[in-house]
């Protein structure tokens, strides 16, 4: 779906350029490989060597995000920044948008890093989410608790993904062992949802207010962390409908200028609740590379050097399974029997230590219909241990 405002005015930033990016992990990396297929150069950031986003940029700038005069530096031979970590503090986004521009925005970088500034902005817009409190001291965290009710889920406000730093109150005797678990900082208390599923859209916002939006993902998780993905999700069209009417609704509020995603929970009784805003690509989009007509990682780069956006329709229905290091708790996977599916793709991101819960990589399949395409990923991702 696109929506395209007429007559308005591109600053364009051509092939040949160099883009910065802060974070080196596999999303860079993927952003990095559709930049450079465009012919732009890639300047990535972050307090790692050897990385992901690394070995495929053209410079590979390793300081910590906390050295502004790297940063500066590093501002100054890009023609603009983007993320692929938003855990990026504001001092050091403050500090690159002195210099060349910031897509997204500092400002909507700063609510969508943070659970309870997230949390506060979709209420104030009206935008549904799971009845929340928010809390900086133990009162107050008991007090969140005693209003939310039991079940609830207690999230630390501040780095929490793959289920980190999330919690399960069963009754108000677990709160103060969770206070002590998440190191007294601050968090969210949220009613715990029964679920029919967890869907995500992924949308991109260019520079004229242009919006395209991909069709809905549906995600199923293991342990926290994305297992499987396959699109179109299973869901009826009017929640499809109202899911991206809500992304687009977040992408103005925030004026937006790049790729976001925004996680949703469909409760047991039809509601549509946005869990939570990644400002950057998403694991739940990986598909996309091979799937869409247009990647996320190309629209990225589309929105955010002023570029028309791309068609975001699927060329059939898709399914994702990420690759996790717990696969070579046996050593090497079996490569070859994986690739023997044929209609498999197989994306690795260059990562040398595969602990258990890692992300190394991923497959992509695409079917006649949903149920093909995840029956072949999991069948290929099934074959590695053979």
């Amino acid at each position: 779906m696109t929506v395209r405002p007429s007559g308005a005015h591109m600053r364009v930033i051509p092939p040949g350029s160099a883009l910065g990016v802060l974070g080196s992990g596999q999303l860079g990396r993927m952003f990095t490989i559709a930049a450079r297929r465009m012919g732009y150069r890639v300047h990535t950031f972050s307090p790692d060597e050897g990385t992901p986003t690394g070995q495929v940029a053209d410079i590979e700038v390793t300081a910590s995000y906390d050295d502004l005069d790297a940063l500066r530096a590093f501002a100054g031979h890009v023609a603009v920044v983007t993320f692929e970590f938003e855990n990026v503090p504001a001092d050091a986004v403050a500090a690159i948008e002195q210099i060349v521009q910031v897509r997204p925005s500092g400002a909507a970088l700063h609510v969508a890093q943070q659970r309870a500034r997230e949390k506060a902005f979709l209420a104030t817009h009206g935008i549904p989410t799971a009845p929340f409190a928010r809390a900086v001291t133990l009162d107050e965290l008991w007090d969140g608790v005693a209003r939310i009710g039991t079940p609830a889920v207690i999230k630390t406000a501040a780095f929490g993904y793959d289920g980190k730093g999330q919690h399960k109150v069963t009754t108000p005797a677990d709160v103060e062992h969770i206070w002590t678990a998440i190191g007294h900082q601050e968090a969210v208390i949220e009613k715990f949802i029964s679920l029919q599923a967890e869907v995500s859209v992924i949308a991109a916002r260019g520079l004229d207010g242009e919006i395209t939006s991909y069709p809905l993902f549906e995600n199923r998780h293991r342990n926290h962390i994305l297992d499987v993905t396959t699109s179109p999700a299973a869901v009826s069209a009017q929640v499809a409908t109202q899911a991206v009417e809500m992304t687009r609704a977040v992408l103005e509020s925030l004026q937006y200028i790049g790729i976001l995603c925004v996680e949703f929970f469909l409760s047991t009784d039809g509601e549509l609740l946005v869990n939570e805003i990644a400002p950057r690509p998403h694991n739940s989009g990986h598909l996309t590379f091979d799937a869409s007509v247009t990647s996320q990682f190309e629209q990225q780069v589309r929105a955010v050097c002023g570029l028309p956006l791309g068609a975001a329709e699927l060329l059939r229905p898709a399914a994702m399974a990420n690759l996790l290091g717990d696969l070579w708790a046996d050593g090497e996977p079996n490569w070859a029997a994986a690739c023997r599916h044929p209609d498999v793709k197989l994306h690795l991101y260059g990562k040398e230590d595969p602990r258990p819960g890692r992300k190394m990589g991923h497959l992509t399949a695409m079917g006649r219909t949903i149920d093909e395409a995840m029956d072949r990923v999991v069948s290929a991702r099934d074959a590695l241990l053979i």
